[in-house]
């Protein structure tokens, strides 16, 4: 089962915490108020980040490593916490596999050699090893600063190493923790909408799982994994895939390297797209099917972060010509061929409890009662279980071990020359949400046009004031965007957000180098140039401000050269 080890309420409780990849402050608000909780009962925080950001204002350390070198970090703070003879020796014994050779991974990575590809000072790496190792308990929590990279699994691998290497995991207060972006991206994953999974994440492969949900649904179900998006991407290049549906997502402007995905959505048979907004993929499909508001105008569940299942009610009904996704996808059904019937939300619930051992115990009723349940919740005198991974510190060990896994850093797919000299990294920020399709019809006072955000020194040597407008360039793309100096990035270091992509189209410039393992585009390193725009007339005079920079933002598209050296 894939979800975070741990309750939001034991963050709040712990010793230590460090967020890693991860600007909660701005992307993950409501979870910082837990952070801040627990700062003020003592925990001390520490941040992992490219850049300092508005979460490391609150961390007793600040480690600024250069993008992609996550896993050569976090090598170096076990080999550190072996050195200094501080791993859990007793835990890695009785609990988990594959040490030794973990161990001999990591040896090479000495201090001075971290700080050498890392930039993170050999002091800094120290004091972060020695702090967690020392705690009682700490948590590590992580987003897309580790996972949208071309290894993205090794770089979450490399951080359980870490939890293992220590025993913090499987304990109340101690564990590691993947921050969900919004408040159903658990549930998705929960209810099988992986390429691998069927609900309760029961592997599509495993003949005996399979056979249950056959004979509940009276059909024959593939017994082979699924595409996950970026192999769906890459079978439409290859006329393998030739119809899309999508649900609620808007790929025309998330995913990476965007003349490249245009192309791929504009040559399709037939694009549907069924969603409550008219996004830019929708501007593009060949049928739009009007949805509901999931979180007002359906009835459900979603699943949070810390795996507690909660019921969403219908507080109005959709507006004429809307329909609630379930009603839309029944009567699809029935027009393919298929009755599935007119089941509620609540039935079809109960369904997933019958065939997912996980969520077996949560009745519509107990979450009423509970404000909900964090599975697994076995049977309905279950109260669900607050941290996973218990079974590691019962004796005998209660199933497999948990397993070290040897990995090893490789630099960001596209390598950085004198052509494109700087790294482009991308993120949210506190008043918007990816690609603005959810947040830019509201208005909201903290909100600012889009930037390119570059570190003072890059400034002076490009000769750059803020609201000067910009050209940035890789080498699928370019863009024209107005400046702004930020004194949290480190010197060769821009930023780009993705909530404006009708102003600036950030993934015009972004890489398609695909984790294997995962999917994920590299959305984290981009290389690329800077250059001021001087003839325009439109530029606004240094120092002018947001709103002048507003007027000046405009989208440039140049060729996509072959990507020459780069893989995907």
């Amino acid at each position: 089962m894939g979800g975070g080890t741990t309750s939001y309420r034991e963050i709040e409780e712990t010793d230590l915490i460090v967020l890693w990849g991860s600007n909660a402050r701005e992307t993950h608000p409501i979870f910082f108020h837990h952070v801040l909780e627990g700062v003020r009962n003592g925990a001390r925080l520490y941040v992992v980040d490219p850049r300092r950001t508005s979460s490391a204002a609150w961390a007793v350390g600040h480690l600024p490593l250069d993008v992609g070198t996550d896993i050569a970090l976090a090598n170096a703070v076990a080999r550190e916490i072996l050195a200094a003879g501080l791993e859990n020796r007793s835990f890695i014994e009785h609990a988990t596999s594959g040490f030794e050779e973990y161990r001999a991974a990591v040896e090479p990575w000495t201090l001075e050699r971290a700080a050498a590809t890392t930039g993170v000072p050999a002091a800094a790496i120290r004091e972060l090893a020695h702090a967690y190792a020392r705690a009682d308990r700490a948590v590590i929590c992580w987003t897309l600063g580790i996972t949208e990279h071309h290894n993205a699994v090794d770089n979450v691998l490399a951080l359980i190493n870490l939890g293992l290497l220590t025993g913090q995991v499987g304990r109340y207060g101690a564990g590691l923790s993947p921050l969900r972006g919004q408040n159903n991206v658990q549930g998705g994953g929960d209810m099988g909408a992986l390429p691998d999974r069927l609900p309760g994440f029961q592997h599509v492969e495993n003949d005996e799982l399979r056979a249950k949900f056959e004979r509940a649904w009276g059909e024959t179900i593939p017994p082979r994994s699924g595409w996950h998006l970026s192999d769906m991407f890459k079978a439409m290049e290859r006329g393998d895939l030739t119809a899309l549906y999508v649900i609620g997502e808007n790929p025309a402007s998330s995913e990476a390297d965007q003349h490249h995905t245009m192309r791929l959505l504009e040559e399709l048979e037939i694009l549907v797209v069924q969603d409550m907004l008219f996004t830019q993929t929708a501007e593009l499909a060949d049928v739009v099917l009007p949805a509901a508001a999931g979180w007002c105008e359906s009835e459900g569940t979603v699943t949070s972060s810390e795996r507690r299942v909660q019921r969403v009610r219908r507080a109005l009904p959709p507006p004429a010509g809307v329909r609630d996704d379930l009603e839309i996808l029944c009567d699809l059904g029935r027009r393919m061929g298929k009755d599935l019937g007119r089941p509620s939300a609540e039935e079809l619930w109960n369904e997933v409890r019958a065939l997912s051992p996980a969520h077996a115990g949560m009745s519509y009723a107990r979450l009423e009662a509970a404000d909900g349940l964090q599975w697994p919740c076995y049977d309905e005198s279950h109260p669900g279980e607050l941290f996973l991974h218990g079974r590691l510190w019962e004796r005998p060990v209660v199933g497999p071990r948990a397993p070290f896994s040897a990995v090893r850093h490789e630099p960001p797919v596209e390598e950085l020359d004198a052509e494109f000299p700087l790294r482009l990294t991308t993120g949210r920020r506190l008043d918007s949400y990816n690609t603005g399709v959810q947040t830019a019809l509201f208005a909201s006072p903290m909100r600012r046009p889009e930037t390119l955000d570059l570190s003072p020194e890059d400034a002076r040597q490009l000769d750059v004031a803020d609201g000067d407008l910009v050209r940035v360039a890789s080498r699928r793309g370019a863009i024209q965007v107005p400046a702004r100096i930020d004194a949290g990035l480190r010197q060769g270091l821009v930023f780009l957000t993705l909530h404006f992509p009708d102003q600036v189209a950030t993934n015009e410039l972004t890489v398609e180098a695909v984790d294997p393992k995962s999917g994920t585009s590299e959305f984290k390193a981009a290389a690329v140039r800077v250059e001021k725009v001087t003839a325009s007339p439109e530029r606004p005079a240094a120092g002018a401000g947001a709103a002048a920079a507003e007027t000046a933002a405009a989208k440039e598209t140049v060729p996509a050269p072959a990507l020459a050296g780069v893989r995907s």
